[in-house]
């Protein structure tokens, strides 16, 4: 599934010339990373990384020896081992008294949502959740809308399975010694991020500020193993990376700097203690955002240095600068290695994608397109259609022949 190299050249047009520099900067960098046999890291966010198939995405470039471990939020987690898209009936209960519901709080606006099934996909599933289903038949039939969204939030039977599992899945990584995401991957679909990461060894780790989300799923990742454990192996990934690549995400200087970085962060007193530390310094780090403040105060500090200033004399910067600034943009805008991309991504995924296969001379089988373009439509179709959630008995029969008992290994670069 992908679209068009002429649909894909002219997205790269619509792009300002300034954000055409910078990622063809961030592609320079990818490319260069692989042809030495470095290593590309990936961070998302949740929300748009799903709907823009920008997670789907970053499988298939994690099946192809391009991304090579990922961090993400539990939210991402959840909606993957729901099968990351899906297509459910919305219906607003006002006036529907003869419907069948538990007695349970709706959300705002009174709406339930069930998810749309095939009949294949219902004999699976009644086998793992054999009730309720008279209520789903009935609500089936009620009046609604049918929408594509984000799998297994809120929509029966997915949502409340998801959860479910989510108390499995800890309870099991828990007595193996491995990540909810680990062990979850071995019966995630492929095309999901926490599925390819396991068939290709690779890490997929939830980061300390993103574990609230995903309703149990965060939780759960959470409760899976210890917090310092979890903050010890994002570092190790981080390390290991030549290229950090982020994408859409809150929070990120507790991600990319955290408690064990040494060059913008603060492991000073790790490193006191004799503590493992890691260095940002010589990284790459490209941040795809439409924030267009993050450019400015990287303009700033490479003009002016006067991000650098207001830290260096203790002064607060969204006064020295005059711009809304958020915390992550002051290790962002001193690290020498970073780079901003000003652009939606689901445009800038797919342009930066195509230029890194081309130039690698890959060919990749999936390639995103932005959601509100056709192409886009067809595509989450595509991943609603294809993409399939934990297959729970598949991961039960992995995890009999043994799980690992940490992420692999990883050698910091440079």
């Amino acid at each position: 599934m992908r679209p068009s190299d002429g649909f894909l050249r002219n997205l790269r047009d619509s792009l300002p010339p300034s954000t055409q520099e910078h990622l063809e900067s961030a592609i320079d960098a990818i490319v260069s990373a692989r042809e030495r046999g470095g290593r590309v890291v990936v961070v998302t966010g949740s929300g748009p990384n799903i709907h823009e198939g920008v997670t789907t995405l970053i499988a298939e470039l994690i099946r192809k020896d391009v991304v090579h471990g990922v961090i993400t939020s539990s939210a991402v987690v959840a909606h993957e081992m729901a099968g990351t898209l899906d297509r459910v009936k919305r219906i607003r209960m006002q006036g529907e008294d003869s419907l069948p519901l538990p007695a349970v709080p709706l959300p705002r606006g009174g709406v339930f949502e069930i998810t749309v099934l095939s009949p294949e996909q219902r004999v699976e599933l009644e086998m793992e959740c054999p009730e309720d289903w008279a209520m789903y038949d009935q609500l089936l039939g009620a009046s609604g809308s049918v929408v594509i969204k984000a799998a297994g939030n809120m929509a029966w039977p997915m949502g409340l399975r998801t959860e479910r599992l989510a108390r499995l899945i800890r309870d099991l990584a828990a007595q193996n010694g491995t990540t909810f995401e680990r062990f979850a991957g071995m019966g995630a679909d492929p095309m999901t991020m926490i599925g390819a990461g396991a068939r290709a060894n690779i890490p997929v780790l939830v980061s300390i500020p993103q574990l609230v989300g995903g309703g149990a799923v965060g939780i759960a990742v959470g409760d899976a193993v210890p917090i310092a454990r979890r903050a010890s192996e994002i570092a190790d990934l981080l390390a290991s990376a030549d290229v950090i690549v982020e994408s859409a995400i809150a929070l990120s200087q507790e991600i990319h700097d955290g408690p064990f970085e040494t060059y913008t962060g603060h492991g000073i007193w790790a490193a006191w203690d004799g503590v493992k530390t890691y260095s940002l310094k010589g990284k790459k780090l490209v941040r795809i955002d439409l924030d267009s403040n993050l450019e400015l105060a990287w303009k700033m500090e490479r003009q002016s240095s006067e991000v650098q200033n207001a830290v260096d004399r203790g002064l607060p910067k969204t006064k020295r600068t005059g711009i809304p600034f958020r915390m992550e943009m002051s290790g962002f805008a001193r690290l020498e290695g970073s780079v901003p991309v000003t652009a939606d991504i689901g445009v800038a995924w797919p342009v930066l994608a195509h230029a890194v296969e081309e130039r690698l001379g890959l060919r990749l089988d999936f390639l995103s397109a932005p959601q509100e373009s056709a192409e886009g439509q067809r595509m989450r179709e595509w991943i609603a259609r294809e993409v399939h959630w934990v297959d729970r008995g598949l991961m039960l029969r992995k995890a009999q022949g043994g799980v690992p008992a940490a992420l692999p290994a990883v050698t910091p670069a440079g």
